[in-house]
């Protein structure tokens, strides 16, 4: 007979039995006490793959003792999902578990929800996105959102040595030293299938009677299992964690975030993410160091991966430890706030081809004097200031932009167009 993986086979019964995530299954929390008064609610569980989501809800389901049907998202057809409804109504009340639930299209979401609202079913779904994104706020207005954390490497070590005593698991057949757990478990990074994965492979090939060691483990897994999905929320917070560290002037962190993005090898999201942070956060306040991340990008293209950490690296600390300046992306910001609300106007020797233009009112393209002293914007904004001035910039070429502002500010601007001819300097 051929046997489920070790994952499947020594999955909890109750809550009693659940490894870790003692904010959700401990004695004060609300699915406890959903259990202890036999009052069934609908959840969604979401957090990273492995750190038991489907495990905690079938123990829920078991433990308050109702009946429970089980759909995957990616499998099922809408056929699949009105049997699960007509099962459901038989066997009131159920609950339906839902593995990666946000997969469902949002007709299918929408489906189930009348089902939810009279309490045909309880849902319990499953998924490793941000419910925020990922799911219908009809779907969110009727469940409570749960959080599954990775669990710590104690807390899989834990789960580790219950499946080597567990009937259905090891049995007790296979010893470990407790090197070689804490092996598995940092490899895991928090992920208890994945360690389990391992765990039941040394068995299988290093099984008998020596202990299992940290080297053997080695052997048959020595890359931690931190490479990240693209489509997946740890991808994303990636993503956002290294622009904000940069932002911040964390060099130690913005490092930390790049080598993860690095280890998923996703350099479409770093390269942008850096182009973006370059010009929005550094920007005036450092533009050769926004040149230099231009060129550190090109080179990570030309190398690839592995050698492409090492100009990455350099922008990320070159980013990180220069001058910054938001005056560029700030300003720019506000004008387009201003502009995609306010009616458009232009001044009639600003426009392309003017129409009843006289003479001395047409632009004077060969008049730079009269340029600097030019009103271009029109009359009705005349008054609007769109440059933010950064009086505290750290940055010697901000603060010589801000004395060139001043400066023709203080000149001030005319539209009177003809006078400005006149008045040659």
């Amino acid at each position: 007979m051929i046997k489920l993986p070790l994952a499947y086979r020594v999955r909890p019964k109750s809550l009693d039995e659940v490894v870790g995530q003692e904010h959700l299954v401990g004695p004060s929390s609300f699915l406890r006490k959903s259990v202890e008064e036999k009052t069934p609610f609908s959840f969604i569980f979401f957090g990273p793959p492995g750190t038991g989501k489907t495990t905690i809800a079938e123990a829920y389901a078991t433990s308050i003792g109702i009946h429970f049907v089980k759909l995957n998202a990616v499998t099922c057809s809408k056929k699949d999902m009105e049997n699960a409804v007509e099962e459901a109504k038989i066997w009131k009340p159920t609950l339906l578990i839902v593995d990666e639930v946000h997969r469902l299209d949002k007709g299918k979401q929408d489906y189930l929800l009348p089902f939810v609202e009279d309490g045909t079913f309880y849902l319990l779904g499953m998924t490793t996105a941000n419910p925020y994104i990922a799911l219908s706020r009809a779907i969110r207005s009727r469940t409570r959102l749960l959080e599954v954390k990775p669990l710590s490497e104690d807390e899989v070590v834990m789960g580790l040595k219950r499946a080597i005593a567990h009937p259905e698991g090891l049995n007790g057949k296979t010893v470990f030293e407790d090197d070689a757990l804490h092996a598995i478990s940092r490899l895991a990074g928090g992920d208890m299938r994945f360690s389990l994965n391992i765990l039941e492979e040394a068995a299988l090939q290093y099984g008998g009677s020596a202990p299992i060691t940290k080297e053997q483990v080695l052997e048959i897994e020595s890359v931690p299992n931190y490479a990240m999905d693209k489509d997946e929320e740890e991808h994303y917070d990636s993503v956002s964690a290294l622009q904000k560290s940069i932002r911040g002037c964390d060099v130690n962190a913005a490092l930390y975030y790049l080598a993860r993005l690095c280890a998923a090898q996703d350099l479409d999201s770093i390269k942008r993410r850096l182009l973006v942070t370059a010009y929005e956060d550094i920007g005036l306040g450092n533009p050769q160091a926004v040149l230099r991340t231009q060129f550190a990008i090109q080179a990570a293209e030309q190398v690839g991966f592995p050698e492409a950490v090492i100009p990455l690296g350099d922008a990320v600390i070159d980013l990180c430890l220069s001058p910054h300046s938001r005056l560029g992306s700030d300003s720019i910001h506000k004008a387009m706030d201003f502009a995609t609300k306010a009616p458009f106007y232009v001044q009639d020797y600003l426009k392309l081809t003017p129409v009843n233009v006289k003479e001395e009112e047409k632009y004077p393209y060969d008049r730079p004097d009269v340029w600097v002293r030019l009103q271009h914007l029109p009359d009705e904004y005349a008054k609007e200031e769109f440059y933010l001035l950064e009086d505290s910039s750290t940055s010697s070429y901000v603060r010589a932009l801000n004395a060139r502002y001043l400066e023709l500010k203080k000149a001030g601007r005319s539209n009177d167009l003809p006078a400005l001819k006149k008045n040659k300097k």
